[in-house]
Formats: C-alpha cells, structure tokens, sequence
C-alpha cells in the first residue's frame, strides 16, 4: 500500500503539468522549464518559454513562439508566424496557412517544414524532412540542412502574389533530395552549397556570404 501510495504521489503532479491548454481571444504560454499537453489558441498566440516541453503547439490567428531548447510535437498556425528559438526542436512537422516559419541556429524539425504564404528561414538549422511553399520565399542559411528536397507548388485560386518566389541556398547548406519546381523561381545557390537534383529551374550560382540583390 505504502509503494501504490507513493507512486500515485509521484504521477500526479507529471499528470497535472501534461495538461492541455486552450484558450480563445487571447494568448497562452507555458513557462520555461514547464511541460504540457496539447497547447492551442484562437485569436491569439502561443509562446512556449525556453526549455519547455510540449505536444502539439497551434493557433489560428496567431503566431507560436517555440523557445531556446523548447520541444514540441508539432506546430501548426493559420495566419500566422512561427519561430524556433536556438536549439528548439520539433519532433514531427511544422505548418503554416499564412505566416512565415524561421528556424534559429541548432533548431532541429524532424519532420517537414511548409506553408503556402510566407518565406521559410534557416541559419544554421536543420530540418529532417523536406520543405513546401507556394508563395513563400525561402533561404535555406549559411550552414543549414534539409534531408529531404524542396517543393515550390503551382499557384491555384486567387490571392497569390505574382512575383517568382525566390530560394536562396546559403554557404556550405546541404539539401538532399530533390529540388521540385513547380512554378517559376528565382534559384540562387552558393558555390559551396551542396544540392540534388533540379526540377524547373536553373541555379544561379553566387559567391560570398549572399547573392547580389
């Protein structure tokens, strides 16, 4: 009795810190170091304090802050932004409707990274799976590494911008896999980059920490 009395009072409080967390017309957080469930809002964002440690992270109209070192199962927003803090990983995917999605030096996506509108940012960060706009532009940074290609998809319906999105793949940036071109872009690649195979484009080859504007 005494070891089953022990281990309830052991659990509780692992069960009570993995709690769920939603929230409508207004913001949530979890607090650095803290764990918890599902994490969601609706008219506002979601800010997941350093170290923390949580499952699926979402909001609609809003954006998600995943803080330095912070894990998460996923994270998914519509209309808008996502950033990784230093050293954030995610353990599946990162979405987005509308808003763009940043990873920060060391921040890790096992998954794929993809949004329709909005540019995709790497610096020194890797994702494990492959990345997906439409619209979006995307710099693959100095340093960075994608496993697993790149899909630019065609344009349907109305409210797309008509300018070519531009993909910059940085210094010494690894992507494997396939670049998918399915629309017009602007594809610049370091002369130190490694890259798959290119499907509708032409790389534009540049020197130097960045292409010339």
């Amino acid at each position: 009795m005494r070891f089953t009395t022990l281990a309830l009072a052991l659990l509780l409080p692992l069960t009570a810190a993995a709690q769920d967390i939603s929230k409508v017309n207004g913001s949530v957080s979890v607090d650095a170091g803290q764990r918890a469930g599902d994490v969601h809002s609706v008219n506002g964002s979601v800010n997941i304090g350093d170290s923390a440690t949580v499952q699926e992270a979402s909001t609609v109209n809003g954006s998600v802050h995943l803080g330095a070192k912070a894990q998460a199962s996923s994270l998914h927003t519509v209309n808008g932004a996502e950033t990784l803090a230093q050293g954030a990983q995610v353990r599946g995917d990162a979405s987005s409707t509308n808003g763009s999605i940043t990873l920060a030096p060391a921040a890790d996506v096992t998954g794929n990274v993809s949004n329709v509108n909005g540019a995709i940012r790497l610096d020194h960060a890797h994702i494990g799976g492959g990345v997906e706009t439409t619209s979006g532009d995307i710099d693959i940074g100095e340093g960075s590494r994608v496993d697993g290609g790149i899909i630019v998809n065609e344009q349907h319906g109305w409210g797309f911008s008509s300018r070519p999105p531009r993909v910059v793949i940085g210094p010494h940036a690894v992507v494997r896999g396939t670049l998918d071109f399915r629309r017009e872009v602007v594809l610049e690649v370091s002369e130190s980059a490694q890259i798959g195979p290119v499907k509708g484009a032409t790389p534009k080859r540049f020197s130097g920490a960045q292409p010339s504007e």
